[in-house]
């Protein structure tokens, strides 16, 4: 099978898994516990409301809705509605949900995208360090640290780090993206456009200014870098463990050694024989981490007041917003089903032996 046939043939199991996936993300909300009506009509204790009057407010709410009609017909207008990226409106927010969490995707690639990559940069070359040294101190070192900064809780070493560079030192923000000085947009502007008409042409000119372009991406560094550096401690040491572990079985094949007795140096040895074949696994557990990237860190964000998704999703669960829930789940999918694409993929270009068939 060649290798558009086989994009073609993941492409349409791929539209089909996400109908499954619809369905079952739409049968999962439905048996949830809890009424989100219940959050639309609140109930003042003293004056209470009569069995009548509650009743026919549910029967607006359901019209209103749409959940009143028949599971059949809710199952239909979901499928379409999301297929068409039409996530519906907030129960919270009062608007429609692709609206606000369009402006909070960008906070969360640059957070969860960034401490991703660089956590498993880290953790590949000290993965790499570690089998130049095994059986060391250095790599008893490593791989205990490793283990204790994955155990422990995020938030807690997120309220330390606060404790520490914020109320003790105060080199960092406790919270927020960026400066509130930049609120309602009065922050740097990096990019300048003008568009020049004439009988002639139409000619836009596109200018940076490197000193606002600094102020602009240092702002948001010099706020992201606390959850930033949270994520990377707590993920690193899972891509060292990980990479160690699959080139413990790669480090004493025979090509291994027929390449250090030809005379190849160290680092060519490990990189270019040991890590390229012990990095297929690597690949796919990079992929699927990059296709988790939307679904946010709840508990980094919460403790920090970062906006993104995960933040997103943790209101959303305390004011059961199913509108919210729902869509970001779909967007969250359709990563993970792009990310295990783009493995596939890869796998082909990192070793030629793979024939797709």
């Amino acid at each position: 099978m060649g290798l558009r046939a086989f994009i073609a043939k993941r492409l349409v199991y791929s539209f089909a898994l996400i109908i499954v996936i619809l369905c079952f993300n739409f049968i999962i909300f439905m048996m949830m516990p809890g009424d989100p009506s219940m959050f639309l009509m609140p109930v003042d204790p003293e004056v209470g409301v009569s069995p009548a009057e509650l009743a026919e407010r549910e029967r607006v709410l359901g019209e209103v809705w749409g959940y009143g009609q028949p599971y059949h017909v809710q199952l239909t207008k979901y499928i379409r509605n999301l297929l068409s990226w039409q996530f519906g409106k907030s129960f919270f927010y009062k608007t429609d949900v692709t609206s606000v969490m369009t402006w909070r995707i960008p906070y969360t690639i640059f957070l969860i995208g960034g401490a991703t990559a660089i956590a498993l940069v880290i953790g590949v070359l000290l993965g790499i360090m570690v089998i130049q040294r095994r059986g060391g101190l250095f790599d008893s070192g490593a791989v205990l640290s490793s283990l204790i900064l994955n155990s422990l809780p995020t938030f807690w070493m997120g309220l330390l780090f606060l404790m520490i560079f914020y109320v003790t030192l105060h080199w960092f923000p406790n919270a927020g993206a960026f400066p509130r000085e930049w609120a309602g947009g009065k922050g740097p502007v990096p990019l300048t456009t003008s568009i020049n008409f004439s009988s002639e042409a139409l000619v836009g000119v596109f200018s940076i200014n490197a000193e606002e372009t600094l102020k602009f991406v240092g702002g948001y560094v010099y706020h992201g870098f606390l959850p930033m550096l949270t994520l990377v401690l707590f993920n690193f040491g899972g891509w060292l463990i990980f990479t160690r572990a699959t080139m413990l079985g790669t480090i004493a094949e025979d090509y291994i050694m027929t390449a250090r007795a030809k005379g190849l140096k160290e680092r060519a040895v490990l990189f270019k024989h040991a890590l390229k074949n012990a990095s297929l696994p690597i690949v796919t557990s990079a992929a699927l981490s990059f296709g988790y990237v939307l679904s946010g860190a709840m508990i980094t964000e919460a403790v920090y007041t970062y906006p993104g998704l995960g933040r997103f999703i943790f209101d959303a669960i305390a004011y059961q917003d199913y509108s919210i829930l729902m869509g970001v789940f779909y967007v969250l999918s359709i990563c993970v089903i792009v990310a295990n694409i783009i493995a596939d993929l890869l796998y082909g270009v990192i070793d030629p032996r793979i024939r797709y068939g």
